[in-house]
């Protein structure tokens, strides 16, 4: 195991999108362990490196609000765009006055977490790649709170703070109880580039904690 740390992380909401549900957004019941290694490359990250989330802690009990966004209804084409490329013509746009549409979202609100991680060291580390120079450089980052761009919860409009957890025993919410979470989004396969594959884990929470040690994952 690599170097570990522990990230505090919290803000007023967060969307964790559930796949199943394509027009209407419905947020997962926590963070995600891909969104949490997203945060935490928001804030270091290094192709030489590669985060391995342990466990997230939920700080506050779970809670849901529902919103209304305006979002864009349409999407870019990439084979428009590369054919006026090609043709050296002028390059396809969307229009947002033209395409907006209102969209109602079901969000986690008030959410607070630590996030327990280790980094380990990829092929594409060179010679003068090491653990403990990336290690004191996140550590560095956490302490002054500096970061790559703005870590967020799942959307943008959501930003996520942060600092390094140095206050000794997490407390946890639902101490003594074990809520099961269902299946929840565990990250996704790029093995084949050709047919990427999200995958899978059922998501117990003991004592507000989600431990990933033993997580059997499925497609």
């Amino acid at each position: 195991m690599g170097y570990g740390v522990k990230v505090e992380v919290w803000g007023d909401l967060a969307l964790f999108g559930r796949p199943e549900f394509k027009a209407e957004r419905v947020s997962y019941d926590m963070m995600t362990p891909s969104a949490a290694r997203g945060l935490l490359e928001a804030i270091y990250w290094k192709p030489a490196l590669r985060y391995v989330i342990d466990k997230i802690h939920v700080l506050n009990p779970i809670e849901f609000t529902n919103i209304r966004r305006n979002e864009v209804k349409a999407k870019a084409s990439a084979r428009n765009i590369q054919t006026a490329i090609n043709n050296q013509g002028s390059l396809p746009f969307i229009s947002t006055s033209d395409n907006i549409q209102q969209r109602a979202s079901l969000v986690l609100k008030n959410v607070h977490y630590v996030i327990e991680a280790h980094f380990e060291m990829t092929e594409q580390a060179g010679e003068r790649d090491n653990q403990e120079k990336h290690y004191a450089i996140l550590m560095r980052r956490l302490k002054k709170g500096q970061c790559f761009h703005q870590p967020c919860f799942g959307c943008r409009e959501f930003p996520a703070n942060f600092r390094l957890w140095e206050e000794g025993e997490i407390q946890a919410a639902y101490q003594g109880q074990e809520k099961d979470l269902g299946y929840l989004l565990y990250d996704l396969d790029f093995s084949n580039l050709a047919d990427i594959q999200p995958t899978f884990f059922r998501a117990v929470l003991r004592d507000g904690v989600l431990d990933l040690a033993d997580r059997e994952v499925h497609r």
